[in-house]
């Protein structure tokens, strides 16, 4: 049996069991398989990362699994499919050519009638989408690297739980939405719901149990919905999407400090990572959740993620803009951190100001913040505890990164008062530490170190 042969009698199992032919991708890993190639070889040859591939070739060789009623992976694909073949499988399998004739993969098998029904078993089941208030996602940019790790972490590892975390506008519900178009086959469900007008857990709870076909009745005791939940996710794989979590929490305090009547949620979420489900509750926030602090070390399948900067992807933005000087474009996405939405905030003012010149708009040696950038800053530095608003103006007058003890030297607190809300601003992710030897320096990013500095005059 040569490589053609092998591809096309897989063509036939992954047709019966998911109603689908493979993939250009999905053919390629199982050439390369075939070929003895590795997945780091596939990757380079073909240009993927090595993880998206690795994920492409776990699905397959799951797919192939279940029609064939055995394991297969990666090392026992050939020999269990020459064994297939000397077999005669039981079951009929075909593929519909571009003439709608039904041919037979396996030699001295009996034909499949037409008219004969499919085997009830290999129906492929049409993945239930129930995205209800997901925004519609016009432009996407790069994040091949970001849609790879999660898919891993959701597909392969099997993680019950994970948090995506990332500043407001750097793209966090765009990916979301992308990473369901990858993933969707993996799932049975994939349920979106926002939380932005705060709905109580019970509420939560409700919303999401009436997602599922022909739901049983819906009681309105906490227990009995995280149970009734708890039982559809055992029985069928789901993927839930529960968007703007940062609402749950308080505003003043430090960071994930739950708001009055929302303290049930950490209950929810310790549940979800703790019970045996074969689902994923995917949080998206701009706070990490102090419960995952605890819950990321214990043995439960629970991964946290926080995306950053769009990298050269970014270019995308400013080609759309049509702004000029591209050599210039580096500096510009480097000097606004690769945030998609300061950049498309910051290229229209370009465009409309400067005539789209980059150059003449970097000529200025003051970073420049319009207004919608600075008002949406403002709104996140209002949440702050006063001991965070302080710690960030004083680091706004340093020239040079500094270290903990320096900044409690010049901070006027208590010394546990700054360790807190250091904490909290991390946890924000509007600081972050960098390490030279052993010691951590902290510094303002350039876009909040102007915000700062212009609001109070530093």
């Amino acid at each position: 049996m040569d490589v053609e042969e092998m591809v096309k009698m897989a063509d036939g199992l992954v047709f019966a069991t998911t109603g689908k032919h493979l993939e250009h991708l999905q053919k390629t890993v199982l050439k390369g398989t075939i070929s003895g190639q590795t997945y780091s070889q596939i990757a380079q040859e073909h240009g993927f990362s090595e993880s998206h591939v690795k994920n492409v070739g776990y699905e397959l060789w799951h797919i192939l699994s279940s029609a064939l009623g055995e394991k297969v992976t990666k090392s026992n694909f050939k020999a269990i499919f020459k064994t297939a073949t000397s077999n005669n499988l039981t079951a009929s399998i075909s593929i519909v050519c571009n003439n709608n004739q039904n041919i037979n993969i396996f030699a001295g098998q009996e034909e499949r009638s037409p008219a004969d029904p499919p085997n009830p078993e290999q129906t492929p089941t049409k993945p239930q989408i129930k995205l209800g208030d997901a925004p519609e996602i016009l432009s996407f940019y790069g994040r091949q690297n970001e849609i790879a790790t999660l898919e891993g972490w959701i597909g392969e590892e099997r993680c019950r739980l994970v948090e995506l975390l990332g500043m407001s506008g750097i793209g966090k519900t765009a990916l979301a939405i992308r990473l369901i178009e990858q993933i969707k086959a993996h799932f049975d469900y994939v349920i979106y719901r926002s939380l932005c007008f705060s709905p109580p857990l019970e509420t939560t709870l409700t919303n999401l149990l009436q997602n599922f076909c022909q739901p049983p009745e819906i009681l309105y005791q906490l227990e009995t919905q995280l149970s009734q939940l708890l039982n559809h996710l055992r029985s069928e794989r789901c993927l839930i999407i529960l968007d703007d979590v940062q609402v749950l929490f308080s505003s003043g305090q430090l960071a994930g400090e739950y708001r009055p009547g929302f303290e049930n949620y950490p209950l929810f979420f310790t549940r979800i990572a703790e019970t045996h489900h074969n689902s994923c509750l995917l949080l998206i926030s701009r706070e990490k959740f102090r419960e995952f602090t605890r819950l990321e070390k214990q043995p439960y399948p629970v991964r946290s993620f926080v995306l950053g900067s769009l990298g050269s992807a970014a270019r995308e933005i400013l080609r759309e803009h049509q702004l000029s000087d591209e050599d210039s474009w580096e500096t510009l996405i480097n000097t606004y951190q690769g945030h998609p939405l300061w950049l498309e905030l910051t290229a229209t003012m370009i465009q409309q100001l400067f005539g789209g010149k980059v150059a003449d708009f970097l000529q200025y040696e003051t970073l420049i913040l319009c207004e919608s950038v600075r008002s949406q800053l403002e709104r996140q530095f209002q949440r702050l505890t006063t001991p965070e608003q302080s710690i960030m103006i004083q680091l706004a007058h340093e020239d040079a990164p500094v270290t903990l003890q320096q900044i409690i030297k010049k901070v006027k607190l208590e010394p546990a008062d700054v360790l807190n809300a250091m904490q909290s601003l991390a946890q924000r992710l509007m600081l972050a530490p960098n390490e030279v030897g052993n010691l951590a320096y902290f510094q303002l990013n350039a876009v909040w170190n102007q915000y700062v500095k212009k609001r109070f005059q530093c």
